[in-house]
């Protein structure tokens, strides 16, 4: 796990860099083009193909605990339905889903948005168990861990969880393979039909929300997954407000520092096309000499954290007596643990993780810059 862990790690910053450089730039072609034009499905394609492998890259840090989760209160009943037509579209029409939730569930403290990709997971596991169809089930109930519970149960602890089942008529497990079902690159399928990293993704997210997950399976019988998340006794947090998702521009000035000249390029066109005077550096020596010749205020400093030489938290600090009322959006390819280590605690500051897409872009320096709450986040 540590091994694997740093080499995603270590991969993370470059290749989201280059994912921030297709994604981007298959964002502002698409703007271009109309509904009927022969190279929109093509340009597409390259857009979805980025977001995949975004995808694949978080799943990657995920699995190896190397990225940071944002807890929320839920009632896992309203993930569930929120993603059902998803997981119609994902499992097909010879395939039967149905849910059985429990109305008095509790609530549960976990990051929506990976909970939404373990429901997928799974869904996509037991599809691939049913190759001719069958019956998905997925059911929710309130447990009481008390001690007999926790005596056959040794991973949970006392108290009240919530449990959610996901259960397939598939072709089920040999006991051989029930033991190493959640090891990274393990799987069962034909070669190229699968990573092996979908249940061990699983098995990260639910161990770093501090939850259990077990599996009982029986050939040509089906599978059951288990999983218990301690219940929670605030309220459900309030949902996050929706913008326009319109690109938002202005007029300020803002320094852009970013050592990867591609990534440079597509936020200098993303920022000159919305009306902002840009003043660009590679890095932070660089932008020190930027920011002494300029003559007049800079309104954002948006910085790449870790550069050659000075790193973005040096050099904002350096700025700071210059330009007393700069501010400032960090931005990274690293792992949230690179991040901490170069002095950014992300929920102190605005931070905004690659790959990012230009409107993504914009949305989180018009919030940087006019105080609003920062998206902070990519959107792949």
């Amino acid at each position: 796990m540590e091994a694997i862990g740093r080499l995603a790690g270590g991969i993370a910053h470059d290749f989201n860099n280059l994912l921030t450089v297709i994604s981007g730039y298959s964002e502002i072609v698409l703007s271009t083009l109309s509904a009927e034009d022969p190279m929109r499905e093509s340009i597409q394609a390259i857009s979805d193909a980025g977001v995949r492998a975004a995808s694949l890259t978080r799943q990657l840090l995920t699995f190896s605990r190397q990225t940071e989760l944002e807890l929320r209160v839920l009632n896992l009943n309203e993930v569930v339905r929120e993603v059902e037509r998803m997981l119609r579209r994902l499992i097909g029409e010879d395939v039967l889903l149905t849910s059985v939730l429990d109305p008095a569930i509790h609530n549960v403290k976990i990051d929506p948005a990976l909970f939404e990709q373990v429901l997928m997971n799974l869904a996509v596991n037991a599809r691939d168990a049913m190759p001719t169809g069958g019956k998905l089930t997925i059911e929710t109930c309130n447990v009481n861990g008390d001690r007999d519970y926790a005596a056959t149960h040794p991973q949970i602890q006392t108290g009240p969880y919530v449990m959610l089942a996901v259960t397939d008529t598939g072709s089920g497990m040999p006991p051989e393979a029930r033991t190493r079902i959640f090891e990274p690159f393990f799987t069962t399928k034909e070669a190229g039909k699968g990573t092996g990293l979908g249940l061990a993704v699983v098995h990260g997210i639910i161990k770093q929300s501090n939850g259990h997950i077990e599996v009982c399976s029986e050939t040509d019988v089906g599978t059951t997954f288990k999983i218990y998340l301690p219940a929670v006794a605030e309220q459900v947090d309030a949902p996050e407000a929706l913008d326009s998702g319109q690109a938002i521009g202005g007029a300020e000035t803002i320094l852009l520092v970013e050592d990867e000249k591609a990534v440079r390029g597509l936020a200098l066109q993303t920022f000159q096309s919305n009306g902002y005077q840009v003043l660009t550096a590679a890095d932070g020596r660089d932008a020190m000499l930027v920011a002494e010749e300029f003559r007049g205020p800079i309104d954002l400093l948006m910085t790449d954290v870790v550069m050659p030489g000075m790193g973005g938290r040096q050099l904002a600090e350096s700025l700071r007596s210059a330009f007393p009322k700069m501010k400032v959006l960090y931005t990274s390819g690293y792992t949230d643990d690179t991040v901490v280590r170069h002095g950014i605690l992300r929920k102190e500051v605005a931070f905004l993780q690659k790959p990012y897409t230009p409107l993504s872009l914009t949305r989180n320096v018009r919030a940087v810059l006019d105080g609003t709450t920062c998206l902070a986040t990519s959107e792949q």
